[in-house]
């Protein structure tokens, strides 16, 4: 019995610390850098500064196939699958586009530019620039999956709906959590709006 209690108490301490130490990393990463215009009751209106980013395009329609995937492509270029064997910081959110192909894309740090940046070892990765624009955003907890990801697209257009704001039909769903991070995970839906 208390062999047991001892091992639980472990594990508890291990669960404890790597909470710990994924919400301080969370801290130090880069974020996509924005500015809140409004905020409505389900949703904000955000200004997101242009951007560079990573991307692969992936023949999946469902979030865990091309997540995973996707991820795991874009994190092996930033962990050294490059020319220069570069080790490049990680940012957040990963943002993946809500199409029929699905596109996870990975913002690149703003010490890099297209001229600086090294040339991946996996031909499907590409850099896009992101112009500045402006988006509605709509956050959930928990862990993302395809039902979450739909209602809260649904949820979102209706809410721009109501309130007569139009947008582009091009959505994106962002993730801000490490999959071991267990305690306030963000996820978001966003979509640009149309110009008025």
């Amino acid at each position: 019995m208390k062999i047991t209690i001892i091992i639980l108490a472990v594990v508890a301490i291990v669960f404890i610390i790597i909470q710990i130490f994924a919400m301080s990393a969370q801290r130090n990463i880069e974020m996509y850098p924005y500015k809140v215009e409004q905020k409505f009751e389900d949703f904000e209106v955000r200004t997101y500064e242009a951007s560079l980013f990573s991307s692969v395009q992936l023949p999946y329609k469902d979030y865990k196939q091309a997540s995973g995937r996707g991820f795991s492509i874009l994190a092996g270029y930033i962990f050294g699958g490059n020319e220069r064997n570069e080790k490049i910081a990680m940012t957040s959110p990963v943002a993946m586009s809500l199409e029929d192909t699905m596109t996870v894309m990975f913002m690149v740090p703003k010490k890099y530019n297209k001229s600086n940046l090294p040339q991946p070892n996996q031909s499907q990765i590409k850099f896009v620039e992101e112009p500045q624009k402006r988006v509605a955003a709509i956050a959930f907890g928990g862990w993302a999956s395809d039902e979450k990801i739909a209602e809260h697209k649904l949820k979102l257009e209706r809410a721009l709906e109501l309130q007569g704001i139009p947008h582009k039909g091009k959505f994106y769903f962002l993730g801000y959590n490490p999959p071991y991070e267990i305690f306030n995970r963000r996820n978001e839906i966003i979509v640009e709006l149309s110009d008025v």
